[in-house]
């Protein structure tokens, strides 16, 4: 395993679509594994593989909260096969957008399909954080970054901070 690099706005790459995984094998398994590595090193709660230049559709994930055993959690071309109407905020922070928190809007639970670990297909019901976190992730996949569903002057505004973190580092 090993702790790559992971890519900040306004890296071009972070705005790339990604492609689905043909299949669940070691070379992928090794993949998840450094991203997983890579994001409690971070520390994160969540990370697609574009972020770490890879532009595959896959995230890791692990929502356990400090103190409790790591619950690491692979997600292999997922998609949304439904979502709630109503809504809720959640105030969202990103790797990819160091030191940025903003409230975002998103469907309160979703139904999911992907494949996981072993490249079994799993379908799942999400609320709360990991209904948060799996959308945040997904969205990625898709070359959306949270600061996206914000307001241009607050989007701009979060860029131009991290450009200047990224100068004083």
């Amino acid at each position: 395993m090993a702790i790559r690099e992971i890519l900040v706005v306004p890296n071009p790459v972070l705005k790339q679509v990604s492609e689905p995984v043909e299949k669940v094998d070691d070379a992928l398994r090794a993949l998840m594994d450094d991203m997983l590595e890579t994001m409690y090193d971070a520390p994160g709660i969540g990370l697609a593989a574009i972020q770490i230049g890879v532009p595959k559709q896959v995230i890791v994930m692990d929502l356990a909260r400090e103190g409790e055993d790591k619950q690491p959690r692979y997600f292999v071309n997922p998609e949304i096969i439904w979502e709630s109407e109503d809504t809720a905020p959640y105030e969202e922070g990103c790797l990819s957008i160091p030191e940025i928190y903003e409230e975002v809007e998103r469907p309160a639970r979703v139904k999911l399909r992907y494949l996981n670990y072993q490249g079994e297909q799993v379908e799942e019901d999400a609320e709360g954080l990991f209904a948060v976190c799996i959308q945040h992730e997904m969205d990625h996949l898709k070359g959306v970054l949270f600061i996206d569903h914000l307001s241009r002057l607050k989007r701009e505004q979060a860029v131009k901070k991290v450009k200047k973190l990224v100068r004083a580092a």
